[in-house]
């Protein structure tokens, strides 16, 4: 049976502290806690996501490409650069997983009827069948994940993220000075 008054076994990022703390006990090591366990936990995420995509020959930024273009509704079609906008990638990056997704067959490309020089890359059927299975795993990994946490915890993180990752992108106030 484990005390409520006992401390948590050490995990890595507490033993880098406890190096620092015993080498430059001058500076404050306390957002190491913090940051280095997001680190940590981010990199395994990521890993235990990418198990899924690889499920079905995919990779992390070719799965953001199908459910961009999944999300876009019928006729589950976006410009190149509006995907790169919706996958946070750059336009050069988004070319090379679309050719990719495109000699895979879940994609095509076309003239923009808009614009002739323009392009607009659309799901294929046999696209939208992948990505609605590969999503629909998806959730269930991240759902298995986030059931490590009490619905509470899980609630409670959510609300902290959100309002931490509202500060970190909110531009900066003007300078009055």
């Amino acid at each position: 049976m484990v005390c409520m008054d006992d401390p948590q076994p050490l995990d890595r990022v507490a033993r880098i502290q406890a190096d620092w703390r015993r080498e430059r006990p001058d500076v404050d090591i306390a957002p190491q806690g913090v940051i280095g366990r997001l680190h940590r936990l981010a990199d395994r995420l990521t890993e235990e996501l990418c198990l899924v995509y690889g499920r079905y020959g995919l990779s992390e930024g070719e799965f953001d490409v199908l459910c961009a273009l999944r999300r876009a509704g019928t006729p589950f079609e976006r410009a190149p650069g509006e995907l790169a906008a919706h996958t946070m990638v750059t336009t050069g990056a988004m070319t090379k997983r679309i050719d990719r997704l495109e000699r895979a067959g879940l994609v095509t490309r076309r003239r923009s009827d808009d614009d002739q020089r323009g392009r607009i890359v659309a799901l294929t059927r046999p696209g939208r069948e992948l990505i609605d299975q590969a999503f629909a795993d998806h959730m269930r990994n991240e759902r298995r994940l986030l059931d490590l946490l009490t619905p509470a915890e899980s609630a409670s993180l959510e609300g902290l993220l959100t309002t931490w990752l509202t500060h970190v992108e909110s531009p900066p106030p003007p300078d009055t000075h």
